[in-house]
């Protein structure tokens, strides 16, 4: 059957509201087998639409038996959704996914745009679980790290030793790129398998080290399951706050070690909040704060043109691409930001306005903290700590050093802290 050609998705999805289907879309999840490993619900499923919507690759597996109009997705595709169901309003519609809609698939641009009552989801087993079937990994035990529309950086994160990993690829040269980031980040011994076409007659398995990998691009259908293994010079990277300074590049500007674990403490993420980092320096908090967890949300705010593209590297190499920097003067550069549900102030706090800016922006109930070392400052939020309440306090660090023949302590400078939880109206 002739593939129809698809409508031309809108700049903004929000030229077109998504209509309410009047029937609901029945979401269909295929694997590489194809309509052989479809079970009957599926196969009546997509008998009954009018139109089906999927990725070439998918809407090839269909047989002539399926009568309805074959819509490819375009790319990109989460912007075009909206555009595309209301192109089919009235239609009996059926969507094309791999595996499991609902596992990193189109089942949760759907779910978003129609709500999950207006859908009908009929899942196949996803790659990752025939992976781990076909290694023997437990589920539970083994993380998944998704490189399809997302940076390798991300990888990094996900790196630790003895941890075992499945990594969802973007094409057939994923498996390469991830053997040259292991190797590089020091986990060159790592082993690697590649199973490609999971489920169908073509499926295949190849291994061999990070460090010097040795095959060539094979099937863009693939998943790259990883057994990390570090080199002894691999430094430590864990997930809790208070990585070793020299983890960062910076030019001075970042808040030590011991004071940002503190900070971070207080600050309390909570997976899906979004933290402002306001006067980024490094980037530091944010980046503690994202490797906390994959759902944590965060935007560096740094005046400094140098800084703040530092601070993308720095998020780069320890594994939170993600984090977004904005760069410009606070409270300026505030304007027009998502409200927060936390703020961490390490710079800049004598800028006219801009304590009181954070405060404002924070939604009840989040938390403000505000770190500094000058008198000028300290002043000021002993002011805020008497109209709002909260903690004040003072973080001194001290290490041993040689004096003379002997050892004794050597004074960092102490921090002035200051927090709060936003009360509600």
């Amino acid at each position: 059957m002739a593939t129809a050609a698809a409508p031309v998705p809108p700049d903004d999805p929000m030229d077109h509201p998504p209509a309410r289907p009047t029937h609901p879309i029945s979401v269909v999840g295929i694997g590489a087998d194809g309509w052989p490993g479809l079970a009957d619900t599926s196969r009546d499923a997509l008998r009954e639409a009018d139109a089906v919507l999927g990725a070439p690759r998918q809407l090839d597996l269909l047989p002539p038996e399926v009568p309805a109009a074959r819509v490819p997705w375009p790319s990109p595709l989460r912007p075009a959704v909206a555009g595309l169901l209301a192109a089919h309003a009235g239609q009996r519609l059926a969507v094309l996914a791999s595996g499991d809609p609902m596992f990193f698939g189109i089942g949760r641009a759907l779910a978003e745009t129609v709500g999950p009552d207006r859908l009908r989801v009929l899942p196949h087993p996803s790659s990752v679980s025939y992976a781990c079937a076909r290694l023997g990994w437990p589920l539970e035990d083994t993380e998944m790290v998704s490189l399809v529309g997302r940076p390798l950086d991300s990888l990094a994160l996900a790196l630790h030793p003895g941890r075992r990993l499945l990594v969802l690829s973007a094409d057939a040269t994923t498996p390469a790129a991830v053997a040259a980031l292991l190797t590089e980040r020091g986990y060159g011994p790592s082993r690697l398998q590649v199973l490609e076409q999971l489920g169908g007659p073509a499926e295949r398995r190849y291994e061999g080290p990070a460090d010097g990998w040795p095959h060539p691009p094979g099937d863009p259908l693939n998943l790259v399951a990883v057994q990390c293994a570090a080199a002894p010079e691999a430094p430590r990277r864990s997930l809790v706050p208070g990585l070793p300074d020299d983890a960062y590049e910076s030019d001075g500007q970042l808040t030590k070690r011991h004071i940002r674990a503190a900070t971070l403490a207080t600050l309390a993420p909570v997976p899906g909040e979004l933290l402002w980092d306001v006067g980024g320096g490094s980037g530091s908090i944010a980046i503690e704060w994202l490797r906390s967890h994959r759902e944590c949300r965060a935007v560096s705010v740094e005046r400094d043109p140098v800084r703040a593209e530092r601070i993308g590297r720095n998020a780069a190499a320890l594994g939170v691409p993600r984090l977004q920097v904005v760069t410009g003067p606070a409270p300026d550069a505030l304007a027009g930001l998502p409200t927060p549900d936390a703020v961490f102030i390490g710079g800049g706090l004598t800028a006219p306005g801009l304590l009181a800016a954070c405060w404002d922006a924070l939604r009840p109930g989040g938390r403000l903290v505000a770190n500094t070392v000058t008198l000028e400052s300290e002043a000021l939020l002993t002011e805020w700590y008497h109209r709002h309440g909260g903690e004040l306090l003072r973080l001194a660090v001290a290490h041993a050093v040689p004096v003379g023949g002997f050892t004794g302590w050597r004074q960092a400078m102490a921090v002035t802290q200051w927090s709060a939880v936003k009360p509600s109206p």
